[in-house]
């Protein structure tokens, strides 16, 4: 079988080492003008980036070709997914932490898998539902080796808001997926995104006006060093990324596009003892490799 066959799968795989790139980018930005500042940025970046892209290659520099219905069903993608989904998230690393909130997300594979079929009628076979078994859980099994010192400390009010804005993230994500393969059918999916990113771009500048942040975001497009790491990560991450992510759900079922999306945590090893010069456990070790399998699984 050729790789064309498994256009959707190898779309997936290439939209989590993209995230994987971005997750460490901007880690780094959002330490330096904080990260709701770095996601309002990135999807900036990526309306110009995606108007350039579409200029060139379609002639099209704003997605007007699409019709009614799927600007309607993909800017409520971008809203459910972008906006609320990425707020939900991130106060949820604030409150509980990257570990907690990602165990969290692990629930996207099978909410999208849930929805996919409710949705849209898609049914996942055996070997898809093993391969997803196998592959959330090598990476719960990564995620639930360490329990941070901070974590012991976090009031009980707190974890449970975390959870519940993780679950929210969880939702949102799992959401943005069904609703973009509902808009985009057989739109092209680096326009179908363009679409995306402008309504969630829409989304955080509201909640700007609402909350008064314009001055965090003033302060961040001043801080040179922050904007480059920003530029480099809108590249990977809502351009590239999102629109593979897209083009994945678009070529095969949206619940088998998440589960190998979902791979993060399970790819960061990598970089991290790379770059960062970190230990890998047997633990890590063992996880990755179930999830590497999994993946596999579902390309079978």
């Amino acid at each position: 079988m050729s790789g064309f066959d498994h256009l959707g799968e190898l779309a997936a795989l290439a939209t989590a080492g993209c995230w994987t790139i971005t997750a460490m980018v901007f880690e780094s930005a959002g330490r330096r003008v904080g990260s709701l500042a770095v996601n309002f940025i990135r999807l900036f970046i990526a309306v110009i980036l995606l108007a350039a892209y579409g200029a060139l290659t379609r002639g099209v520099p704003i997605p007007i070709d699409a019709d009614a219905e799927a600007w309607g069903w993909l800017a409520a993608s971008g809203i459910v997914g972008l906006t609320f989904g990425d707020l939900c998230l991130f106060r949820a690393l604030v409150l509980i932490g990257a570990r907690l909130s990602l165990l969290v997300m692990a629930l996207v594979p099978p909410l999208t898998a849930l929805m996919g079929w409710i949705a849209l009628g898609e049914g996942l076979g055996a070997m898809d539902g093993l391969g997803m078994a196998l592959t959330v859980g090598g990476v719960v099994y990564v995620l639930i080796e360490r329990r941070p010192e901070r974590e012991r400390k976090i009031a009980g009010r707190d974890r449970r808001n975390g959870v519940l804005l993780a679950l929210g993230g969880a939702f949102g994500q799992a959401a943005g997926l069904i609703l973009s393969k509902l808009g985009m059918k057989s739109y092209d999916a680096f326009a179908a995104t363009h679409i995306r990113v402008i309504a969630g771009l829409v989304g955080f500048a509201l909640i700007f006006c609402f909350v008064r942040w314009w001055p965090r975001v003033a302060a961040a497009l001043r801080d040179g060093r922050a904007m480059a790491t920003i530029g480099a990560g809108s590249i990977f991450g809502p351009f590239l990324g999102i629109s593979l992510s897209l083009l994945a759900v678009q070529h095969t079922e949206a619940g088998a596009a998440a589960t190998i999306m979902a791979i993060v945590p399970v790819l960061i090893i990598v970089p991290s003892v790379l770059i960062k010069k970190e230990k890998v456990s047997t633990r890590a070790v063992i996880g990755a490799l179930v999830a590497v399998i999994g993946v596999g699984v579902m390309f079978l």
